[in-house]
């Protein structure tokens, strides 16, 4: 059985870029869709955060000001609750070591750039996996994870590699425009990795070796798809 370690982020609090304060979590439909289909596929999940600390569901991911269907809210939080001990008392970040895993998966949600984009121990495990051949897996803001990996000389561990996120048009669009502390896609581009974004709020997937990331919550589903995929190939070898 494949064992994946969904890493989510642990902030309820994001500093703007005028210096306010607003809430925020992880997306709910980028932890449930993806949390559903891996589970679906007998894969073993497991869910850590910085300081083993519960996560905290953004509240716009489960009301209609964030363009989420009253049904759809329903859904995801009857999930969740059915996952409620899972979120908890999750592991610690610092705690796990990548070679346990076959793959990282970090969902998004605005919280990850208050926290995971610059966790030592997200860099630490994506340094390991990566190094490994371990498949690394993103998705919309949760690809700011990944900047928090660097190699020894202080270079960007996912220089050149190919990449989607939640792009800077979206972030305009439905996002927190020019309040975000700063843009995921030019964020990545300025370190080095190579955006190829679909059209806003399309299913848009970016494979490029072990590296797979989804651009948005719309993508969630396909991009836990993709981690299937790339998980059956590996145990064919």
């Amino acid at each position: 059985m494949s064992k994946i370690l969904m890493v989510i982020s642990a902030a309820d609090a994001l500093q703007l870029a005028d210096g306010s304060t607003q809430h925020t979590g992880y997306w709910a439909e980028e932890v449930v869709a993806s949390h559903r289909v891996l589970k679906a596929a007998g894969v073993e999940v497991d869910i850590a955060t910085p300081g083993g600390a519960k996560p905290t569901v953004d509240a716009l991911s489960l009301s209609e000001q964030g363009g989420v269907s009253a049904a759809a809210a329903e859904e995801f939080q009857t999930y969740l609750t059915g996952i409620i001990d899972e979120l908890a008392t999750p592991l610690t970040l610092s705690d796990v070591r990548a070679g346990d895993y076959d793959a990282i998966y970090i969902p998004g949600g605005h919280a990850p750039m208050a926290d995971l984009a610059q966790d030592a121990d997200l860099g630490r495990l994506l340094n390991d996996a990566d190094r490994q051949g371990g498949i690394v897996a993103a998705l919309c803001h949760g690809v700011a994870g990944l900047l928090s990996a660097s190699s020894a000389d202080g270079s960007f561990t996912f220089t050149g590699r190919a990449l989607t996120s939640f792009t800077d048009e979206e972030e305009h669009q439905g996002g927190l425009g020019e309040s975000a502390p700063f843009f995921v896609e030019s964020r990545l581009r300025d370190r080095g990795a190579v955006p190829r974004t679909g059209a806003p709020w399309s299913t848009t997937v970016v494979i490029d070796g072990n590296l797979i990331t989804g651009q948005n919550p719309q993508s969630s589903t396909a991009t836990a798809e993709s981690v299937l995929k790339a998980l059956a190939a590996r145990a064919e070898r």
